[in-house]
């Protein structure tokens, strides 16, 4: 009876040992203090690390600022908050925390046990800059981990909070010349968080690849081209991030003061009083976010209050004139769409990830260009839609859609995902069991195709000559002076009483529907493919003709 009883203290005594040492080793020296994190599966994860200062009070509306310093092992085993605004319920990735304004940390998820360096891939969300988070469980790093990188997420700013100017503001300058881009700037400071910790974690900080999607694979053009992040990231991939070219109807600064100065207004506050920022900062942040989500923003009421990054020549410039002036990182490069992306064909997307993909290629960058086609088997519609290429790319595919994951489903995820981590590893998609998938060139014209039946498939667009006559209409429109299905977004329409009556002549039913105002930003012609029965062929004519009747209101 003795002995049993001891020999079931000392499994006890070495299991502690053994859980101990376990634990000890996910002990991890930042430059900020020591952290503890989780192992799982064979995946150690570090979650919920500050990589800057919460952003509230006398910091909201300012550049990140270094993190606090901590005693002690800080335990880093959940997700922190995404950063604050009001969730959108139709989400394609729901967000796994409660958002809050104390929201810029970093997640981290490496193999247990790795040694050597390993690559890096630093992933940034979408969510249009106003929703979005690091905590949807179709973003873990996991599975990629598993596949012998080490995988960094992180919260940035959105909405009011993550871009947001007043002449005060610019007045005060506290940040020198740091002003209204605080999101990309949450971005940048993440980036340099990276830099200086990553090697604590296992990761080579000399090899770091940035990934968005979305508002994030607008972010990474805007890294790209940002004199800031030079020397933070070595390669980079754009997953539906548009063209590369800043808004060309956007006014800098003045206009993004000018919006935060209408704010200041809808809540009751005169932007030119001596504490109108002291004011604004008083607000509580539901007050700040004031409804602003996927679902309500462009819908102005009068006067615009939200404006979104813009130009301000030290965080972000323009895209398309730095490329074309080769003042740019000159980094290897993944650019795509869906086949179904926002905008259709000779949208800012799909006509945007290949224009892009052309003129960072004729400035000597590899690049390599994707078109996703693949749709989930239980979706049964055809049209790979906007932002469902992330799980495959993730190799969460298990996670996005449970026990209906087919094993077609499953291969595509590894498919796709083995292309991301050879790029990750060594700057070039391919590798063995691949599809070749051919550098971009214009003349060439090449993608790979993550095709319909689930093969990768690479060959000269298919669509290039209709993306091309589709621009070329694009353009005869905007020249025509006149509102077109074309070229004015939905919004304007609305907003135009004489406009507004077309639709409700040609598309009364359309105009019903509560999900109306999401496709404000987008033009007739582009939501088309999503209401195919109600925007046909002969009512976008029909619309046009009456439309070329009504005089543009500017």
């Amino acid at each position: 009876m003795k002995r049993t009883k001891l020999v079931t203290i000392l499994m006890g005594a070495a299991a502690a040992i053994a859980a101990h040492a376990q634990s000890s080793g996910l002990v991890t020296r930042l430059d900020t203090g020591a952290v503890r994190g989780a192992l799982k599966d064979g995946v150690a994860s570090w979650k919920g690390v500050p990589f800057a200062a919460a952003p509230v009070g006398p910091l909201r509306w300012r550049a990140p600022q270094p993190a606090a310093q901590w005693s002690g092992v800080r335990e880093a085993v959940q997700y922190a908050h995404d950063c604050m605004q009001k969730p959108f319920p139709s989400d394609a990735a729901p967000l796994g925390t409660e958002p809050a304004e104390d929201c810029l940390y970093a997640n981290v998820w490496k193999p247990a046990g790795a040694k050597g360096k390993l690559p890096v891939l630093v992933w940034i969300y979408g969510g249009g800059f106003v929703n979005g988070g690091a905590s949807p469980p179709t973003y873990s790093g996991a599975n990629l981990a598993k596949q012998g990188i080490l995988f960094v997420s992180f919260n940035y700013r959105v909405g009011r909070f993550g871009a947001f100017a007043l002449p005060q503001l610019t007045k005060e300058n506290p940040d020198n010349g740091r002003l209204g881009n605080y999101g990309i700037m949450d971005q940048i400071a993440a980036l340099k968080w990276v830099k200086r910790n990553v090697a604590a974690f296992g990761g080579d900080p000399s090899n770091v690849t940035i990934i968005g999607e979305s508002a994030g694979g607008i972010s990474v053009h805007y890294l790209v081209t940002s004199p800031e992040t030079r020397g933070l990231f070595n390669k980079a991939i754009s997953l539906s991030g548009g063209d590369a070219r800043a808004d060309a109807n956007g006014k800098g600064l003045s206009g993004a003061e000018q919006v935060g100065a209408n704010f200041a207004q809808s809540k009751g506050i005169d932007p030119n009083a001596p504490d109108a920022l002291q004011k604004l900062r008083a607000l509580s942040a539901q007050d700040v976010t004031d409804g602003l989500n996927m679902a309500s923003m462009g819908q102005s009421n009068g006067r615009p209050t939200y404006a979104g990054p813009f130009v301000d020549g030290t965080v972000v410039v323009d895209p398309a004139k730095a490329i074309a002036e080769n003042q740019f990182a000159h980094v290897p490069m993944m650019i795509g769409a869906t086949s179904a992306d926002i905008g259709g064909k000779s949208g800012f997307m799909i006509a945007g990830a290949r224009d892009a993909s052309a003129r960072y290629s004729e400035k000597g960058v590899p690049v390599w260009e994707y078109r996703f086609s693949y749709v989930a088997d239980s979706i049964g519609q055809p049209g790979a839609q906007h932002a469902t290429d992330i799980p495959y790319f993730f190799d969460t595919v298990r996670i996005k859609y449970g026990d209906k994951a087919t094993p077609k489903d499953l291969s595509v995820g590894k498919i796709a995902s083995a292309y991301i981590v050879n790029f990750v590893k060594a700057a070039d998609p391919n590798g063995a069991g691949l599809t070749p998938w051919p550098r971009y060139s214009r003349a060439g014209d090449p993608i790979l195709d993550l095709s319909a039946d689930g093969k990768a498939v690479a060959a000269r667009d298919p669509w290039g000559a209709q993306i091309d006559e589709a621009v070329q209409a694009v353009e005869r429109a905007k020249q025509s002076g006149h509102y077109t299905s074309l070229t004015t977004p939905l919004g304007q329409l609305l907003d135009d009483p004489a406009a507004h009556a077309v639709l409700e002549k040609y598309l009364s039913e359309m105009l019903k529907m509560p999900q109306i105002n999401m496709g404000r930003g987008m033009t007739l012609s582009a939501l088309q493919m999503y209401v195919p029965a109600m925007i046909t062929d002969t009512k976008l004519r029909a619309i046009d003709q009456d439309l070329a009747q009504i005089p543009m209101r500017h």
